[in-house]
């Protein structure tokens, strides 16, 4: 590991991180005119955020600088793959790492592996996964932040997992070990008639405002265990390519399927940017 890596790391385990997020979402949530749009305008200038893209390129059509965060993209701008046996990207982003499930343990960084058990937050249901494969997509703040389905499928659990919030971007992953299964998290798990059990997590992280969800709104466990709910008495059936949810800040998505259901995976390249809707894995 590099000193930079080194030092990254260190300045993050004595930061306060929880706090800090709760502050900045608390920004992020103002509605104050003059307020939000600072925010705004700050965050297209560090971030250089194209809103060519974004269903509205005008400040004042965004109540608070979340609402712009999460801003939805012009109709038409992320075609989801129209073949019947392709998986989607999830979200807009870049491949921090894909490939096999070896071992019930994913690859996070070169030399660094961790448990999917850890991660899910269940060792049971981690078993579906022994020799699967997984796609992990880091978005980065000037992404579109919304995340959809990869494959239809129905939504049978959730299992929020609190924890901490480190950053989630590669400088972090090459030197934290067990980084996404340390973070606070939402675990969705979904049936699917294409593929089977298959589970997409969304990752919180530092500065993140918060996880949200299009069946629960925002996701949290208030007094901070890990909180379970069963939804296969609901039909909640997501087509592929529709929203399930959003970040309100850079964060990461993991995906997981199990042995056999998808191929393809493993040869999309670290760094590799992709955008929502594109194939990224083929239906066996």
């Amino acid at each position: 590991m590099n000193h930079r890596v080194e030092l990254f790391v260190a300045v993050q385990r004595i930061l306060p991180k929880h706090f800090l997020s709760r502050a900045i979402g608390k920004l992020a949530e103002s509605t104050q005119p003059w307020l939000k749009n600072l925010l705004i305008r700050s965050a297209i200038k560090v971030f250089d955020i194209d809103l060519e893209e974004a269903k509205s390129d005008s400040l004042e059509s965004y109540d608070s600088f979340n609402a712009f965060f999460i801003r939805e993209l012009r109709d038409g701008v992320r075609p989801i793959d129209h073949h019947h046996d392709s998986v989607c990207c999830p979200a807009d982003g870049m491949v921090s790492q894909a490939g096999k499930i070896d071992k019930n343990r994913i690859m996070q960084a070169k030399g660094i592996n961790y448990s999917v058990a850890r991660l899910i937050g269940d060792s049971a249901t981690s078993e579906h996964y022994q020799d699967g494969s997984f796609a992990t997509i880091y978005l980065s703040p000037r992404d579109y932040h919304r995340v959809h389905m990869p494959v239809s499928g129905k939504l049978i659990k959730t299992r929020y997992v609190p924890g901490d919030l480190f950053s989630v971007n590669d400088l972090t992953a090459q030197g934290l070990p067990d980084l996404f299964a340390r973070n606070e998290r939402l675990v969705c798990e979904f049936e699917s008639e294409l593929v089977g059990h298959f589970t997409v997590i969304l990752v919180g992280a530092m500065l993140v405002a918060g996880i949200e969800t299009v069946w629960g709104g925002t996701q949290s466990a208030g007094d901070g265990t890990v909180e379970e709910i069963d939804f296969s008495d609901r039909d909640l059936i997501y087509s592929k390519g529709e929203e399930i949810g959003r970040f309100k800040f850079g964060s990461t998505a993991i995906m997981l399927f199990q042995k056999g259901a998808v191929s393809g995976i493993e040869h999309l390249r670290v760094h590799q940017t992709m955008q929502m809707g594109e194939a990224i894995a083929t239906v066996n």
